[in-house]
């Protein structure tokens, strides 16, 4: 089901506004619906009035934010670096000189949207999401492990629940990855990571497990993790090219549907 889901993000071709829109809806999905739910059932202790699960949600989410903020200040500081020494190196060519080196410094910081230079410069974010995202499957084959121990019927449960979940995992694995501008050979790799993670977790169960509480933060902070992606670097991109109607009814499908998986899986 991961490979499935990553297979059909890779057949979009020129409807990406499209398969980006989807994608937010499905992550907004797995946020509200899946992974704060069961953060506060595992995590519901409270620090200062506030449950444990929800700290961890925002600082996940500020942690994301942190790490873009700061790549964009560096990259920001290089390129006003770069355009004041262009912009002395021809100021004494005269005006023709100057005025060219003023424009092809403003150009190259006022770009609209997310262009294909700037989403190199975040490869590495792309990256961090994307193994988060595989963290996150490790768990959920942690899960089944630790569900079929618990009885043979609970495990069922878990697993088809997991398995629903894992189409948007890989759908939403090779997105990311591509969106902030890493190569397809890259994207494939994390993606059949992906599709290994859930066994990899299921494995590990035979040899330990990790207490309630532990995953419960876990998956608050993955949960602000996600959030932040979805809003702050998915969304906007899916409508800078394209801001149409069947861009925002494809995060609305998203959301239903990850709504409809939760709901049968419950």
């Amino acid at each position: 089901m991961t490979l499935i889901g990553g297979w059909v993000a890779q057949r979009t071709g020129d409807r990406r506004h499209l398969v980006l829109g989807f994608a937010a809806g499905l992550m907004l999905g797995v946020v509200a619906f899946d992974l704060l739910p069961e953060a506060l059932h595992q995590a519901p202790e409270e620090v200062h009035g506030v449950p444990q699960a929800l700290l961890m949600f925002a600082a996940g989410f500020l942690a994301i934010h942190i790490v873009e903020r700061a790549v964009a200040i560096h990259r920001g500081h290089e390129e006003e670096y770069a355009e004041h020494s262009h912009g002395h190196r021809h100021s004494h060519g005269g005006s023709v000189e100057q005025d060219r080196g003023h424009n092809h410094g403003h150009n190259h910081n006022h770009g609209h949207g997310r262009s294909r230079p700037d989403a190199e410069r975040h490869q590495g974010v792309g990256l961090t999401a994307a193994m988060a995202l595989v963290g996150h499957s490790v768990m959920d084959g942690f899960a089944i492990g630790a569900a079929f121990q618990a009885g043979t019927t609970v495990g069922t449960v878990v697993a088809i629940a997991v398995v629903a979940h894992d189409f948007a995992d890989g759908f939403n694995t090779y997105t990311i990855t591509r969106l902030y501008g890493n190569n397809k050979r890259r994207a494939l790799a994390l993606l059949a990571a992906d599709a290994l993670a859930p066994v990899t977790g299921a494995a590990i169960t035979l040899l330990f497990t990790i207490s309630e509480h532990l995953l419960g933060l876990y998956l608050g902070f993955f949960a602000g993790f996600l959030l932040y992606l979805a809003t702050s670097d998915i969304l906007p991109e899916a409508h800078s090219p394209h801001p149409s109607r069947t861009t925002l009814l494809c995060t609305l499908a998203g959301v239903g549907f990850m709504w409809l998986v939760i709901g049968f899986a419950s």
